[in-house]
């Protein structure tokens, strides 16, 4: 590594790859390998490659903007800064805590989530916070939850994934989502290891599965649960297992019974044959894993959808043992830790509930407040947005671009207007942006120095490579200044180091305790993994083996003797010993399988699946920016099955609108037969008349509050190129 080289991680998804940052003589910026990182080894994939291109400051905010006049208008940072505090206070003054409202993002930096929690909650004294992760995997991390006593994404290193006999992959489609991962199913099938991906589109990943299982949208819970029904039926539980380490399977098994192999057939449409085959490769080697992704976590049912294929993992071993368990491939670059450290609804740092009185007893002793001025928990994301502009009045956005991203995306945009006053924290002008009253230029991932969690629970270190164009500052300045004009002058530092100082203190002793974790010894280490608690605490009842390879939180900072131990050494891979609940024990959870909360009628007959593609990321707010990028993934498209298309008399490249009962979304046909003849697919990047999440639904998980994304009923309509608005649905 050149001398004059920064070690850091890529901005984009949760892999968070390794990466060496040079400033050239130009000023420029340029990405090079850094093979010493173990997730990517040194591969990147092009967002990866071309992510410095946004730090240019030609493609960025580096002024606040007011809105005068009905126009966003250059402006200085103390007036943009006492417009906002002002809006504030007015509204809590007026009308409550409550009608002031913080959305923040899963891509802030563990410093920066943690901050805005504390914020809203100690500064605003509103319980309406939440954040765009509540999109990503909350339907996972509730079954995790649910099932083991405790969520991470990975209880085990993606390394890990090599080196097993079987992998099922669920709604994942990480060749271009998250390429670099994909090496390991690439090992795993070099290694003699098999790879059945679930998927209804036959993707770039699914070409390289042995077995590839094509369901109806929104049927994969009905799915796991006959997987389930054949492995009862042919003998090949683990009744050891079940008896040693689980609770709960009589039940789960009597709801799985229901589920017979023809009726999951009709129900899937997934051959018995099929079904047959991966539960032969799955229960045949000694280890094997199930990974889900949004696929079948975002789902109006996607805790049970979750629930079931962990209950798949229990039932036959596969579950708190080496080479073997239940994973979810988180989306967000800090997705992970983003929901770990307060700004979800009903979280406080540390992974603690915000309901439990010794949690709120912790973390208020830390913030130096009384545990009764904490609010409760406030509304899910969805719920949140949905009742903006009514007796939500104000909104601080940062870090997330909703009127792309969220369900029903047409009505969102409605509240975000109908606020009386929005201000938004971002790097570029968004889609949201462009809506507030102030937009704030905030630092990037190169230009500050913090920390994030990857998709193993490997926190890490991103450091400052190139100083941020002037007239730009940071979110956690952005908070001081804001809590300073508030009315609270102390508590709120904008230096990183000395925030994440403070969070170890408040995670201490929680489910994702990251108390023995420095700076000093992320700068030193490829990143350590929580549960991670200092050396000081206490053995308890609570902490797994010395070695940091299983824990029902993490094991502490002493041998199994309880003698002290300098440094913990993190816990890469969780549960072997124990499961984190209160008797050690996994639970199965009994699902059955329903419909949809929105089933295909004579009027809407088909089904709408939305996702990403390689070249772009989530709102393609930053991406979109990116010359490179969009040559490659120029604008959205509707991809038709070829008897569908021709039923519709539509030909590769001609517009068609996809409609819901929630509206209209226009773009090119894609005509392709690894689609399945009942569904349409969309990637959901791009805002416009293409905007996929006009039309989704945002019908809500009960427990995870997770909105529907993945399964809508539509129809689809070819539009006549001279008809207005036509064109500007079929360009980029």
């Amino acid at each position: 590594m050149p001398k004059s080289a920064t070690p850091t991680h890529c901005p984009y998804c949760a892999l968070q790859c390794g990466m060496n940052l040079t400033v050239g003589p130009d000023a420029g910026v340029e990405v090079a390998e850094r093979a010493d990182f173990p997730v990517n080894r040194g591969a990147l994939c092009a967002k990866g490659r071309t992510a410095p291109a946004l730090l240019t400051s030609r493609l960025r905010l580096t002024s606040p903007l007011v809105r005068k006049g009905g126009k966003l208008e250059p402006a200085g940072w103390d007036e943009a800064l006492d417009r906002i505090a002002g809006a504030l206070d007015g509204a809590r003054h007026k009308h409550g805590p409550d009608a002031c409202a913080v959305f923040g993002g899963g891509g802030l930096t563990n410093e920066k989530a943690y901050a805005l929690g504390k914020f809203a909650r100690v500064v605003l004294g509103t319980s309406q916070i939440d954040y765009n992760g509540r999109f990503c995997m909350s339907s996972a991390a509730a079954a995790g939850t649910a099932a083991f006593g405790l969520d991470r994404g990975l209880p085990f290193p993606l390394e890990d994934v090599a080196r097993t006999g079987c992998v099922i992959l669920v709604g994942s489609n990480p060749a271009e989502t998250m390429p670099p991962a994909l090496r390991y199913f690439t090992e795993l099938r070099e290694n003699g290891g098999t790879l059945i991906v679930v998927d209804p589109r036959r993707t770039r990943t699914a070409e390289q599965a042995d077995l590839h299982l094509a369901p109806r949208p929104g049927t994969d819970l009905a799915l796991a649960l006959g997987l389930l029904h054949l492995v009862v039926a042919e003998g090949r539980t683990d009744e050891a297992y079940i008896r040693e380490r689980t609770t709960g399977w009589e039940e789960a098994r009597a709801a799985a019974m229901a589920h017979w192999p023809e009726y999951v057939e009709r129900v899937t449409g997934v051959p018995v044959p099929q079904l047959r085959e991966a539960v032969r490769l799955f229960c045949a080697p000694e280890s094997a894993m199930v990974l889900t992704a949004r696929g079948p976590e975002q789902q109006a049912k996607g805790t049970d959808t979750v629930g079931a294929w962990i209950n798949l993992c229990l039932a036959t071993g596969r579950a708190g043992r080496p080479l073997s368990g239940y994973g979810c491939l988180t989306g967000q670059g800090n997705g992970q830790g983003g929901r770990e450290h307060g700004q979800k609804a009903d979280q406080l740092p540390g992974y603690r509930k915000l309901t439990d009185p010794a949690a709120r007893r912790h973390v208020a002793e830390v913030w130096g407040v009384d545990p009764d001025s904490l609010p409760g928990p406030g509304r899910s994301a969805y719920e949140l947005l949905d009742a903006l502009g009514t007796d939500i009045r104000t909104l601080l956005v940062m870090g997330s671009n909703p009127v792309v991203s969220a369900p029903r995306a047409a009505h969102v945009e409605e509240r975000l207007r109908a606020l009386d006053f929005l201000a938004v924290c971002d790097v570029v002008l968004s889609e949201t942006a462009e809506l507030a009253d102030v937009v704030l230029p905030v630092t990037q991932w190169a230009e500050e120095t913090g920390t994030t969690t990857n998709l193993e629970g490997r926190v890490l270190l991103r450091r400052q490579a190139v100083a941020p164009p002037e007239g730009v500052r940071s979110d956690l300045e952005v908070l001081h200044e804001l809590a300073a004009r508030l009315g609270v002058e102390k508590g709120f530092p904008a230096d990183p180091e000395e925030v994440f100082e403070e969070l170890r203190r408040a995670s201490a002793g929680g489910p994702a305790d990251y108390s023995g974790i420095t700076y000093r010894r992320l700068a030193e280490e490829n990143g350590v993994f929580w549960p991670c608690p200092a050396p000081e605490r206490p053995v308890g009842a609570a902490t797994g083996d010395s070695t940091g390879t299983g824990a029902r939180t993490g094991g502490s900072g002493f041998s199994a003797k309880g003698t002290p131990a300098e440094v913990h050494p993190g816990t890469p891979r969780m549960f072997l010993d124990r499961f984190a609940t209160e008797d050690g024990r996994a639970r199965f959870v009994p699902v059955s399988h329903r419909p949809s909360a929105e089933e295909p009628d004579e009027e809407y007959p088909l089904l709408l699946t939305t996702g990403r593609v390689l070249a772009q990321y989530q709102s393609g707010a930053q991406t979109r920016r990116v010359d490179e990028l969009n040559a490659a993934a120029p604008g959205p498209f509707v991809e038709l099955h070829p008897r569908l298309a021709a039923r519709l008399g539509a030909a590769e490249g001609d517009p068609v609108a996809v409609v819901s009962r929630r509206g209209r979304a226009t773009a090119p046909a894609r005509i392709s037969a690894g689609i399945r003849p009942d569904t349409v697919f969309m990637p959901f990047h791009w805002p416009g008349a293409g905007r996929a999440n006009t039309v989704t639904n945002p019908a809500l998980d009960p427990t995870s509050r997770m909105p529907e994304f993945k399964v809508c009923a539509v129809r689809v309509e070819p539009v006549d190129r001279d008809q207005p608005g036509a064109e500007v649905a079929v360009r980029a």
